[in-house]
């Protein structure tokens, strides 16, 4: 019975965390964004120590783009001129980026987005995980 308890307390604990995204939430998409963890539908996570790149989300009117940057050991980004055209749109209760590019169209599900976290889903029921990125320099 104490077992039981427990999971139950934990249970809603872990889901009264999670709200569901609104259209307010959108903007906080917008800026940098560092991969920090992958979680399979399995339930196998990779977690991501240095990453090489970085993304750049531009979001303004439901509309915008995703670029990869690189970041410099000077607090500076590498852009090149490369980017995934997207469109957020809502699909019942959820919300999605729907990417475009010469090489295809996906989308993936918001899952969860504020001023720290972004977590989004692809087709294939992976979560990616995002934080904001911390700026490093040698100077």
């Amino acid at each position: 019975m104490k077992k039981s308890a427990f999971l139950f307390l934990l249970s809603a604990a872990l889901f009264s965390c999670h709200h569901d995204v609104t259209q307010e939430d959108i903007s906080a998409i917008n800026g940098y964004w560092e991969i920090s963890q992958t979680v399979g539908k399995d339930g196998l996570k990779k977690d991501f120590k240095i990453n090489e790149t970085i993304d750049y989300f531009q979001v303004r009117n439901n509309k915008g783009f995703r670029k990869k940057v690189m970041p410099q050991f000077d607090g500076r980004y590498i852009i090149n001129d490369q980017k995934e055209d997207l469109g957020v749109k809502k699909d019942g209760d959820d919300f999605y980026i729907c990417y475009v590019t010469p090489y295809g169209k996906w989308r993936d599900r918001i899952t969860e987005v504020n001023a720290v976290e972004l977590v989004l889903t692809d087709s294939s029921g992976t979560e990616f995980h995002y934080k904001r990125p911390v700026k490093f320099s040698v100077k």
